[in-house]
């Protein structure tokens, strides 16, 4: 038998599995998850367009959110990004650090199965492949496509359309990616980011990673945004004054139309310094990265536990000034595109800023007119009432020329009884003239054989109304009660397109007070200007299209208020409060017709007949 071979071990002889025994008990590297990228990650020409050894540098901003990651004590890393600044290589980044620094069961969630099947093909496998250090420690035979095995640890990655799988592990790092793209919570499951990190429990030194390209204030991102203990912007230095200024898009200027394309509008963008006027142009942008660095903006509470990172497209290098110009050029009078560009390149949560309302905007809409006042250009009163299990909700409102109106009172009722006291009641109106409320719609979809019964009882001046979710081609039609067994029987139903209603209020309300504005009196409580406030228009997908729809801004905020509004609005609709104004045109005067033959005679011959 030959000799065997023996490796020196400092000054001593040891064995290969001595050796081998060794390397295994020793410490990983202390480096970060950035340095680690810059030491050991090889992007492959499949994945990227700049293949061969990660550089930091071509993407600064980076850095300070993937050693977040390495921080002990952040529990929770946000980013809201857009779209081409590198995020989802950053999440790789940590998915690798992980495996050879701190191996630890691990999940990585993306919107579907299709979505996460593919990543594990393209962009998991070859980064894997080409990284010794990956390559070393991976069990292929050991792994499928879901489920990849490492040295001392598993890799998971997996749609967040299957619940089950969700909810099936105990993982100690969860990086959730594109977050906004998740289904919402069904009636039988929790929403897949709760699932989520309930698999995270059981271990104190959890890690969680969450990033996505924001859609509206109720998503997702947006909503751990506004939940992080620490928001951070990334600042860079002005190549000119020197200042760290936050790159904002109102600081791209780009010439007007002047006759010139899209195109050639674009092209003459650059960034002005909002410090010293400074023109900012591309080739200044890798510099100023390099500089860069993040900064607190706000700061809710200590230690920071969940840390949030905010950046938009300026800052990539990938992308130039004029790329974003022509694209907001070509998007801007579209409001699906619009929504995209907004989302996509400002890292920003689509609002349509054109029906914008808020609680403030309606207190700034108070008259110096006390409650119960009717102003003196009034012509009707009209109301809308909500009902609910446990009160009604009424609304009573006066209206003038060209749907000039102003809300006289509103309240809250514990029974119909009271609903027939408010709207029998006589307001008197500035000059001492009385009105009382003409017609009053009254919402159904709540204990409707109860408003049946009393709209019968009312019919003077009730009507029972029902909310339309579909457009209509117009803003109201007339149905008819057809329960038999009512009271109602056969009178009159009011079908209500109420998306129509709700912008024009929201229009109207951003008139300044005065003809044609939409009204409040004076000493408005701000309960009611939250609730006719609560909801706002954005884009929502229907089927293969993108529509724009009404809804709540937060998930469980009352809108009784801006429905009894919406009634009260139809119901002088169906007055015909459109058209008052013309009511005061006076009629054309006309050279009136003259007599027939038989008067011009007897006027002639007046005084012959009068003689005879």
């Amino acid at each position: 038998m030959g000799r065997r071979k023996s490796v020196r071990y400092r000054k001593y002889y040891a064995p290969p599995y001595l050796r081998k025994a060794l390397a295994a008990l020793h410490p990983p590297e202390d480096i970060s998850v950035s340095q680690w990228a810059e030491k050991y990650r090889i992007l492959d020409s499949k994945s990227s367009a700049t293949p061969g050894p990660w550089r930091n540098e071509r993407t600064p901003y980076l850095a300070g959110i993937m050693d977040e990651f390495s921080n002990f004590e952040t529990e929770e890393i946000i980013f809201v990004k857009p779209t081409q600044v590198g995020g989802t290589e950053a999440l790789l980044n940590m998915a690798g650090w992980i495996v050879q620094q701190d191996p630890s069961p691990t999940m990585v969630v993306y919107p579907s199965d299709t979505l996460s099947d593919s990543v594990i093909t393209n962009r998991f496998l070859p980064m894997i492949a080409a990284a010794p250090t990956l390559r070393s420690r991976y069990h292929e035979n050991e792994s499928s496509k879901s489920e990849l095995q490492f040295d001392g640890m598993y890799l998971t990655a997996i749609g967040s359309n299957s619940p089950s799988q969700l909810a099936s592990k105990p993982i100690r790092f969860l990086l959730l990616d594109e977050v906004d793209k998740y289904p919402g919570a069904s009636k039988k499951e929790a929403d897949p980011i709760s699932l989520a990190r309930e698999r995270t429990k059981t271990f104190r030194n959890r890690k969680i990673f969450i990033t996505s390209t924001p859609t509206l204030k109720t998503g997702h991102i947006w909503k751990a945004l506004e939940g992080a203990d620490v928001v951070k912007h990334y600042f860079v230095p002005c190549p000119h004054c020197g200042k760290y200024i936050e790159l904002k898009w109102k600081q791209v200027k780009f010439p007007g139309e002047d006759g010139m394309s899209y195109a050639d509008r674009a092209e003459l963008a650059a960034y002005v310094c909002q410090e010293c006027g400074g023109i900012i142009t591309d080739r200044h942008k890798p510099q100023m990265l390099r500089l860069g660095e993040w900064r607190t903006v706000e700061a809710r509470a200590v230690p920071a536990r969940k840390v949030a990172f905010w950046l938009n497209t300026l800052y990539s290098p990938f992308v130039r000034f004029s790329e974003a110009v022509k694209a907001f050029l070509t998007s801007k009078d579209d409001p699906e595109l619009l929504q995209n560009f907004v989302n996509s390149w400002l890292a920003e949560p689509w609002e349509d800023t054109r029906l914008k309302t808020n609680a403030d905007l309606v207190l700034e809409r108070q008259t110096d007119l006390p409650e119960f006042t009717v102003p003196a250009w009034a012509k009707i009163l009209t109301a809308g009432v909500d009902v609910q299990e446990s009160s009604v909700y009424w609304s009573i409102r006066a209206w003038g020329n060209h749907l000039t109106s102003q809300n006289i009172a509103h309240g809250q009722a514990g029974s119909f009884a009271d609903i027939e006291k408010v709207m029998n009641l006589q307001y008197l109106r500035e000059d001492g003239e009385p009105l009382v409320v003409a017609l009053a719609l009254v919402d159904s979809g709540d204990n409707t054989d109860l408003v049946y019964d009393f709209c019968a009882n009312n019919s003077d001046w009730a009507l029972p109304s029902k909310g339309s979710s579909n457009p209509m081609d117009t803003h109201f039609r007339l149905s008819k009660v057809n329960r038999t067994d009512s009271r109602a029987y056969g009178m009159n139903l009011v079908i209500v397109d109420t998306g129509k209603y709700k912008d024009i209020i929201a229009g109207r309300m951003q008139k300044k007070n005065g003809t044609g504005s939409w009204m409040v009196y004076q000493g408005c409580d701000r309960e009611y200007a939250e609730q006719v406030t609560a909801e706002h228009k954005v884009n929502v997908r229907s089927g293969t299209r993108t529509v724009q729809k009404w809804v709540p801004k937060t998930s469980h905020a009352d809108n009784h208020y801006l429905d009894c509004e919406v009634y009260a609005l139809c119901a002088a609709d169906i007055l015909g409060a459109r058209y008052f104004h013309l009511e005061e045109v006076q009629p054309r005067k006309t050279q009136p017709e003259p007599p027939p033959p038989e008067e011009r005679w007897i006027t002639q011959n007046e005084r012959w007949l009068q003689e005879g």
